[in-house]
C-alpha cells in the first residue's frame, strides 16, 4: 500500500466509498454528525461509527460560542487546531469526513479544513455509502501538529457584505420552506430570507441514495439561478454549516470558490429592523 501524504491538490471535495477503502491507510476518518434537535452525535457515534474514525464535535471544535455573530460561528483558528491535534490530524494529513445526512453536516468541517489549506473530503452518499461492518470502540488517536492559520478573509463574507448589497449572488442553503417563510424553526429569529437572496437547497444536491448528483445535475441546478461561476456566490443557511456543501458542490462541479457567510439566517434575522423577504 502507497503511504504516500495526499495533498489538498490531489483530493476533490468528494471521493466515494471505493476510495476511501483503498486509501484508509493514508487518510484520519473523521465522524462529523451533529443534530440540529439537539440529538447527541457523540452518541450516535458510540453506537456504530467506520473503523478508526474519530469523533468531531462540532459545538466544540467547528464553532465559536453562540452570539450575536449567530448560532455557529468559526471558531478561533487556536481552537479549531486545538481540536484537530487532539484527533491525530496534523498539518500534513488528509481527511475524509461523513455525516448520517449525505455530508450537508460533514461539509462544515471539510470546508474549514480545505479554506485553510489542509487536503479533506466528503465521503460521497454519507454513511450509508460503506458497506463494511462498523465499530463502537472510541478511537485513540495520536496527538498530532496542527499549525493555527488565520481564516481566509478571501473565502468569507461579512454581516457587512450583506448589508451593503454585494456585487454577486446570495444563495440560501436551506429547504425550500425556511426559504419561503412558509416553516419557522425555533432556532430562526424569524421567518423568510435575506432580501434577493436565491434558494438552492444543499439536500436537493443529493440523489435520493444520497449521494452527490451528477456534476451536469449539480451545474444545472445552479444555472436556473444564474450562477455559472462561484466567485460570484456567497453562500449562507441557518447558521454556516449546510452552506458549505453547497460551496464543496460547486468547487467539485468546476464552477470555483465561493465565500461562506457563516453568521447566516441567525445572525441577519436577529439584527433590529433587518427586514426578511418571503415567498
Amino acid at each position: 500500500m502507497d503511504e504516500t501524504p495526499i495533498a489538498q491538490a490531489d483530493l476533490p471535495p468528494f471521493m466515494d466509498a471505493a476510495w476511501l477503502e483503498a486509501h484508509r491507510r493514508n487518510v484520519v476518518i473523521a465522524d462529523a454528525r451533529w443534530y440540529l434537535d439537539g440529538a447527541s452525535g457523540r452518541s450516535a457515534y458510540d453506537g456504530g461509527h467506520l473503523p478508526d474514525a474519530v469523533f468531531v464535535d462540532l459545538d466544540a471544535w467547528l464553532s465559536g460560542d453562540p452570539g450575536p455573530h449567530g448560532l455557529n460561528p468559526l471558531p478561533d483558528p487556536e481552537v479549531f487546531a486545538s481540536g484537530m491535534s487532539s484527533l491525530g490530524i496534523g498539518d500534513d494529513t488528509a481527511v475524509v469526513a461523513y455525516d448520517d445526512a449525505g455530508g450537508v453536516i460533514a461539509a462544515r468541517l471539510v470546508w474549514m479544513l480545505r479554506a485553510s489549506g489542509h487536503p479533506a473530503a466528503l465521503l460521497d452518499g454519507g454513511m450509508a455509502a460503506w458497506t463494511g461492518p462498523l465499530e463502537t470502540t472510541p478511537a485513540k488517536p495520536i496527538p498530532a501538529t496542527f499549525t493555527p492559520v488565520p481564516w481566509p478573509g478571501s473565502r468569507l463574507a461579512q454581516l457587512e457584505d450583506i448589508t451593503a448589497g454585494p456585487a454577486g449572488i446570495i444563495v440560501d442553503a436551506r429547504n425550500a420552506d425556511r426559504f419561503d417563510g412558509t416553516l419557522q424553526l425555533p432556532t430562526d429569529p424569524q421567518a423568510g430570507h435575506i432580501p434577493g437572496a436565491v434558494n438552492v437547497p444543499c439536500r436537493e444536491n443529493l440523489s435520493p441514495h444520497g449521494r452527490l448528483r451528477p456534476i451536469a445535475e449539480v451545474r444545472t441546478a445552479f444555472a436556473r439561478v444564474g450562477i455559472d461561476d462561484a466567485a460570484t456566490v456567497i453562500s449562507y443557511c441557518g447558521s454556516g454549516v449546510t452552506a458549505c456543501h453547497n460551496l464543496l458542490a460547486l468547487e467539485h462541479a468546476g464552477l470555483g470558490q465561493g465565500r461562506l457567510y457563516a453568521g447566516g439566517w441567525s445572525e441577519y434575522g436577529a439584527g433590529p429592523g433587518r427586514r426578511a423577504e418571503l415567498g
